[in-house]
């Protein structure tokens, strides 16, 4: 078949998680053979492969005014202002050159007045087979990105606990029955990147009639090299002698990361232990402050990006713990790993994807502390080979494998809508 032409869809180019998955699947999309571009509202780079939209006033009045129709269904509070979203504003991108010469279009992330709920309507009303990544869970809810407990999108989201003054026709009910509409109008397949999210996606009313499939995002886990201990170690200021125990993210302080409940393991491993961990902290901290809670030594590097350095930090600790609410994927946790260092975390989200328990780390039952800290202290008596680490994610998560099998579903879904 001729050269497939692609376009990923999402709100930013490099900023945000699902940001970095799109370029990487852009990127990976191109090196197997698809024509591949990106088109994206902020575009942060110099790049052939991405498009930045037009109309920056409108896009810009749209991601304003949606902001201030949640802020005004709060009654004017900033309660839930940035948990959730109502896609009532946005950008047509049908007209675009791009566009018309896409055979799939590919979303990712396409929230804060990038894409209306109408738009997407639109788009889908064009014919063309449309992709959607689910990088949380707003496709499947009515308004938030995450449910946390709520299961009302099972059935029909009503009386939000996002909102101010929930009801049973509140915004999260309009919303829903909106993008219910909007979903019938095309062909339309969503991709989880993780069993997690695609169990709760074929549990919601709104996709549950939809081809969920499964694709981890692509990680250019070649660009990651295990470093040996003492070298890494001394590059960071980090004893050599050290059990250390990395932990980190874009904001480690931001709600759900578990930042709380990493300082209570450690408190209870220096209780139960005669050996001191070394806690290698990395990422924006919000509150600085929150640095004079740590109850041992400690190095915090601030934030980091490249593969470089992020290989640096994860070959310098033998222990990398996640103690977030949950994860749509993980992705640090397979860093890790192609650098040789094990893997920690909840058995909730994504994680469970990519640890398997008590082989290449240790999956602790969610919210018992105890437990984190058991598989903390097994990890660190593992002493788990780097190769067996490195082999278990590249062969699962590697930007051809993952490439791979999304230009399989994007032929099944173009020659199946090909008359």
């Amino acid at each position: 078949m001729p050269e497939m032409r692609v376009l990923i869809v999402n709100t930013a180019e490099l900023t945000g998680g699902a940001a970095v998955a799109a370029n990487r699947l852009t990127d990976a999309l191109n090196r197997h053979g698809v024509k591949a571009r990106m088109l994206v509202r902020d575009r942060q780079r110099d790049s052939v492969t991405t498009t930045a939209l037009p109309q920056r006033l409108r896009l810009r009045w749209a991601f304003l005014w949606e902001r201030f129709c949640i802020w005004a269904a709060n009654g004017f509070r900033r309660r839930g202002l940035w948990a959730v979203d109502i896609a009532n504003a946005g950008m047509d991108i049908t007209c675009l050159p791009e566009f018309h010469e896409a055979d799939i279009i590919h979303l990712h992330w396409v929230n804060q007045g990038l894409l209306s709920l109408r738009q997407i309507g639109k788009i889908l009303e064009s014919g063309k087979p449309v992709v959607w990544t689910m990088h949380d869970m707003w496709p499947c809810t009515g308004i938030c990105h995450h449910a946390a407990d709520c299961e009302r999108y099972r059935e029909h989201c009503h009386d939000c606990p996002q909102l101010l003054h929930p009801a049973a026709r509140d915004l999260s009910w309009r919303t829903f029955r909106r993008k219910a509409s909007v979903y019938a109008k095309g062909s339309l397949s969503f991709v989880a990147v993780s069993q997690w999210m695609a169990v709760r996606a074929r549990a919601s009313a709104l996709t549950r009639e939809h081809y969920i499939y499964v694709i981890p995002n692509a990680m250019p886990l070649e660009k990651f090299s295990h470093e040996d201990h003492p070298t890494a170690r001394r590059a960071l200021g980090i004893p050599e002698n050290a059990s250390v125990i990395a932990f980190g993210a874009a904001r480690i302080d931001a709600p759900g990361k578990g930042f709380d409940r990493l300082l209570d393991v450690l408190r209870r491993l220096m209780a139960s232990s005669s050996a001191t961990p070394h806690l290698l902290l990395f990422g924006r901290l919000k509150d600085e402050s929150l640095l004079q809670h740590i109850p041992c030594p400690y190095t915090y590097v601030g934030e980091v990006s490249g593969p470089e350095a992020l290989s640096r930090i994860y070959s310098a600790a033998d222990v990398l713990v996640n103690a977030s609410d949950y994860e749509t994927f993980g992705q640090t946790l397979a860093e890790a790993m192609a650098c040789g260092c094990t893997p920690v975390s909840f058995d909730r989200g994504g994680q469970t994807d990519i640890i398997h328990h008590l082989e290449d780390g240790y999956l602790a039952r969610f919210g018992d502390l105890d437990n984190l800290a058991a598989g903390i202290r097994w990890a660190l008596d593992a002493h788990l080979p780097a190769d067996l680490l490195r082999h278990s994610v590249t062969s699962r998560f590697s930007e051809e494998v993952v490439a791979r099998q999304h230009i399989a579903l994007y032929e099944q879904l173009f020659s199946s809508n090909t008359p």
